[in-house]
Parts: C-alpha cells; structure tokens; sequence
C-alpha cells in the first residue's frame, strides 16, 4: 500500500512539474509576442514629418495620374488641340488616350466625346478615323465565349458604344470596308450587336446610294453667287431657266465719304414664266413674298419669289394641250374603253391653286430697296412690270434688317408724284373705341 502511495506522489510531482514549465513557456511566448507587437506597432508610424519637402519628379508623376483620372475626356481635346483643330491634333488626341492606360480604361467614355468632337475637327466624314476609334477597344475581350453570354447581351455599354459609332458612320453617308469588318470581328465577336448593325449598312447602303435623282454634293461653294446660282437652278427645275446676275456684291463709298457694301443679287426666270407674266391682267397687283428657307446639306439659304394671286374662275381660259409637250407624262388620255354602269366618269380630284411664279431670286441682303433693283431688272425682258404693281410681302427672317411695320409696301416703277408725298406724311389717326359684343349667356338675359 506504501508503495502504491509513493507512485502516486510521485505521478502527481511530475504533472505539476510539466504544467510549470508549460505555463513558463506559455508565459514567455506572450511576453515575446507582445514585444513584437509594441516593436511593429513602433516602427509602422509615419516615417518622415509632414513639413519634409517631397522630390518634384515624384510630385509631378502623381499629379498627372490624378488629372488623367479627373479632368473630363472633353478637356483633353481642348488641351492638345488649342491652336488649330485639324485631323493631326484629333488623331493626336487618341494617340495620348491610347499611351496613357495599356488596359484602355475608360474607352466608352472616350469615344462618345470623340464623337462629339469629331465636327469641330472636320473628321466626321473620315472613314480612317472612324476605323481609329474601333481600334481603341480593347481586343477578344467582349467576345461572347458560348450562347448563353451571346442571347444575355455579353457587355451591353461597350456593344451599345460600338452600334453608335457606325450609326454615325450612316448618319454622314459613309460605307464601312475590310477593315471596319476585321476590327468589329476581333473586338465584338461575329454574331454580336455591331457586327449585326455592320451587315445591314452593307445591306441597304449600295441600293440607296444613287436613289437621289437631285443629289446634293458634299462639298458646296464658298462664294455666294455660285451658292444661289444652285440653288435657284436646284429650285427651278427647268433646263431653259435663266440665271441672272443683277449685282455682284461689292463695297461702294458714297459722297459723304462712308463706306457701303451692295448685297448680291441673283435671279431666275424660264421662258414659260416670261410668256406666263405677259399675259398678266395689269389691274391685278404681283407680290414680292419671302424669305424661304431652302436646306442644302448642314447650310441654310433664303430665296424670294414674284407671284400673282390664283386667276379668278370667270377669267380663266382653257387652252388645248399639246400632245408633244411632254412624251414621258402625257397631260391627256383619250381612251375608249366600255365603261359598267356603275363606273364613274368623273374624276373627284381635289385642286389647289396657289396662283402663278413668275420669278425668283436670292440675296445677301432681304430689304425692300434690294428687291427693287431685282424687280428693275426683271423689266428688261418683261416691260409688263411697268404697269402692274407690285407689293412686298416680306416676313422677318434671319437676314431681314426691316420693321415689322414695313412688310408690306406699295411699289411704283418711275417718279413718284409729289401728291403723293404729302399724303404719306405722318398723321394724327384718330381714336377709335370698340364696343365688346355681349356674350351669349348675357344676350339670353336681356
């Protein structure tokens, strides 16, 4: 029993030796643990002041980071190209976003406000810098991998980017080639949305290219003159039309010493509107109406008409048609056919008559005194305007300098009598009170 005793004090000395040392060894890992806690704790505290002066190189590098992730893609183009804004700066432009970000972040962006300012810079007509902007995606990333990514719309912004781009390529009349169909292949995959957009432009663009039978070219002249002579000829629509020039613009100095500059004046007449205007009863007045807006591409003109009010009914006379006047559209069918009883032989057409054009023109200038000198020229080849006359029924355009009061005017071809005169010298008009007519419900009142 003594012996069992001492084995079991013996056990017990051991364990309580073990759990000592244990606890010392415990004790001296906390110890260490937390020294270097306290040490790390020390040395991870800011290791230079913050009045220490930082190199400017590394000052430099970090602000043109920041401002390359602030400043608008807007601004850019502005900055590089301040002086001139011509294809070199914009590609120029792009070449700057290119080298800034290998990875191109920010290229949705980038190329909407390329877009924007490619008018600025004359390249909205330029098929290779269209392709240069394709070229800045990034490659075989936003190719769909499988069909599911292909029917959830795969990167829907940066394909969306892609179909208004060549929406704009549409817009301005300009046909993709190869090249715009490698970079759509490589950067979007062959079934996604641009790739589709791709295949419909090439689709329509060759059957209505030459669909115009008056196509306008793209280029237009500078000079004001050869702009109205298109114009007008555009207007007319008449090989035997005549264009007249009654005034080049110029710069005249007047008696006074002061400096003038004559407004030019271009005019067009056919040979049927000449035989039309001589057969003008004289009792009935012309007016001289406009401006009318004519679009040519981007660019407005303005351009004034000679007419007459429609020919009353008792005075109109029914001429015979000439059968050789026009062979491609006959003015007349005779035809004999058997007609049911329940055929009509009337034609119910409704016809609007607007009165006769005598003349147009185009000017720099819309005034009144202007026109005159149109309608003194127009007397050459038509000696009737001598004796009709003629108002002006001029409304308040963008190049019309006259007051609203003087729209309408009466004009006279030769001296204006003295009695006349003194009649248009200003008057006293007198008052004239109005009485408001009595409303319905007061009238059932009374």
């Amino acid at each position: 029993m003594k012996s069992a005793r001492c084995l079991l004090q013996l056990q017990c000395l051991t364990l309580v030796g073990q759990s000592t040392r244990s606890a010392a060894q415990y004790g001296a890992l906390l110890r260490a643990a937390s020294s270097r806690r306290v040490f790390r704790h020390f040395h991870s505290g800011p290791a230079r002041p913050k009045e220490q002066p930082i190199p400017a190189e590394f000052v430099n590098g970090d602000d043109k980071k920041r401002d390359r992730s602030l400043v608008a893609h807007d601004d850019l183009f502005e900055r590089v190209a301040r002086e001139v804004k011509t294809k070199a700066t914009f590609n120029k432009v792009v070449d700057v976003f290119i080298k800034n970000d290998v990875r191109r972040r920010g290229h949705v962006e980038f190329i909407y406000a390329a877009l924007k300012k490619m008018p600025e810079f004359g390249v909205e007509r330029d098929l290779v810098v269209y392709n240069r902007l394709l070229d800045v995606f990034p490659k075989e990333v936003f190719v769909p991998r499988n069909f599911i990514q292909r029917m959830f719309n795969h990167y829907p912004r940066q394909q969306e980017c892609g179909v208004q781009l060549l929406e704009q390529m549409e817009n301005y009349g300009i046909m993709p080639n190869m090249e715009t169909k490698v970079l759509l292949v490589q950067i979007f995959g062959e079934k996604g949305h641009p790739m589709r957009k791709f295949q419909r432009i090439m689709y329509w663009f060759p059957k209505f290219k030459h669909v115009n039978p008056f196509p306008v070219p793209k280029h237009l002249p500078e000079d004001p003159v050869d702009l109205a002579r298109f114009s007008l000829t555009r207007i007319a629509n008449d090989r035997d039309a005549k264009v007249t020039v009654h005034q080049l613009p110029c710069t005249d100095v007047t008696e006074s010493g002061e400096q003038i500059t004559l407004p030019h004046v271009v005019g067009i007449q056919s040979p049927s509107q000449v035989e039309l205007l001589a057969k003008h009863n004289p009792n009935r007045p012309l007016f001289v109406e406009g401006p009318f807006p004519l679009w040519l591409r981007s660019k407005c003109v303005y351009y004034y008409v000679l007419r007459a009010d429609p020919t009353p009914p008792e005075e109109k006379v029914e001429e015979p048609f000439d059968p050789e006047r026009c062979l491609d559209y006959p003015l007349q069918l005779d035809l004999d056919l058997d007609r049911d009883l329940g055929d009509e032989e009337s034609f119910d057409v409704e016809d609007l008559d607007e009165g006769p054009v005598f003349a147009m023109c185009m000017t720099g200038l819309g005034e009144q005194a202007v026109l005159n000198q149109w309608i003194s020229g127009l007397q050459e080849d038509n000696p009737i305007l001598g004796q009709v006359p003629t108002l002006f029924r001029l409304d308040a355009g963008p190049r019309e300098l006259q007051g609203a009061t003087d729209t309408e005017s009466f004009h006279h071809h030769g001296p204006e009598p003295e009695y006349q005169k003194e009649e248009r010298q200003p008057q006293e008009e007198p008052e004239v009170t109005l009485e408001e007519e009595p409303r319905t419900s007061q009238r059932m009142k009374r």
